[in-house]
């Protein structure tokens, strides 16, 4: 079974649903983020590889803090474990390839950092705290865990790093960074299942960027091609959100705010190129979206609609199909999916425009 979390950033809490053969999403709990509940401004998830493990991060007043919680494997509700602080407000979270440790690019601070995640799962103490450009914005492991990418959209960098699967600890590789493309905005990072290209996009400029990648070095190759997110007549300050590739890596979607849209690529895994598919209307100011394990749906969250909109994943096209909104809480900023999932229901209603 699969079940999908939401983080509500103004309400401080975590929507669950799950997730149903069809695309119907079934609420089951709201769960507070903190101990007593309070109002905040900025909330993250992160799932531990094992799915035994989801992280919140928030900012509440002037406190920067995870909440560890382990999953109901017979439910899928959350039950708090502890809540340990953090260096910053953050914008990404993630956990590295073995669930060690906890990466975080911290927007506001200017600053990526690592902390040490316990063999009960919970946060811990602080490894690595790490000045960036401003901005910065995602950060990852690659496939082998021995490397990490992270963005700074104000200065239009990917930094390359090393990173130490037995420390959590991050040191510069060579080249240390990559430019991009001036007034982007580098944002977030998709990297391809076969650890072959890695696709960037611009906040600022509603772009994608191909690169391919070399997962031996850790390093990016100059940019193969640039696509834009941004749909037929837009008019309007670009203003890109999330990206995400399929599990099996056959096509990558992307949220722009601005224009309320999702875009869907067919990617060529031979050569990493991108195709347009089309773009369909989304909930309003899609922040976050998510596709559960098996490739079959994708779920978005509109920050000004305070809702989520399920999609059914054409599996020979990459179409993106509409079934329901749902409501969630103030200002859902993040999704996460986990479970291993079902059959697809087929529902290919309201085709993407080309």
């Amino acid at each position: 079974m699969s079940y999908v979390y939401v983080a509500n950033a103004d309400a401080q809490d975590i929507s669950v649903f799950r997730l149903e053969p069809g695309g119907v999403l079934n609420a089951c709990a709201t769960i507070p983020a903190q101990s007593p509940p309070q109002t905040g401004r900025s909330m993250l998830l992160a799932l531990s590889p094992d799915q035994r493990f989801l992280y919140a991060a928030y900012l509440s007043g002037t406190q920067f803090a995870a909440t560890t919680f382990a999953i109901d494997t017979g439910n899928g509700i959350p039950k708090r474990l502890g809540t340990a602080a953090l260096a910053d407000t953050m914008a990404y979270m993630v956990t590295d390839r073995a669930g060690r440790y906890l990466l975080c690019a911290s927007y506001a601070g200017n600053k990526v950092t690592v902390n040490a995640l316990g063999a009960d799962g919970q946060v811990g103490a602080l490894v690595q705290d790490i000045a960036t450009a401003p901005k910065a914005h995602c950060i990852v492991t690659d496939a082998s865990n021995r490397h990490a990418l992270h963005t700074s959209l104000g200065g239009d960098l990917i930094y390359q790093q090393h990173f130490d699967p037995g420390s959590g600890e991050l040191s510069a590789n060579a080249p240390a960074t990559i430019a991009m493309k001036l007034g982007s905005g580098s944002r977030f990072l998709a990297l391809s299942p076969d650890a072959r290209f890695v696709y960037v996009n611009g906040e600022l400029d509603g772009s994608i960027a191909v690169h391919p990648y070399d997962n031996v070095a850790g390093t990016l190759r100059p940019c193969i091609q640039t696509v834009s997110v941004l749909p037929a007549g837009f008019a309007g300050k670009p203003w890109a959100a999330d990206l995400r590739l399929s599990p099996d890596g056959k096509y990558l979607y992307a949220s722009e705010r601005t224009s309320s849209t999702l875009s869907a690529f067919a990617v060529d895994r031979a050569s990493g190129v991108l195709r347009l598919i089309g773009s369909v209307p989304s909930v309003t100011q899609p922040r976050a979206i998510a596709i559960d394990p098996t490739g079959h749906y994708l779920v978005a969250a509109g920050q000004l609609s305070n809702t989520i909109q399920c999609y059914a994943i054409d599996p020979g096209t990459g179409a993106l199909a509409s079934l329901r909104e749902y409501p969630v809480g103030r200002n859902p900023t993040w999704i996460e999916i986990t479970g291993r999932g079902f059959a697809a229901a087929g529902n290919i209603a309201a085709p993407m425009r080309p």
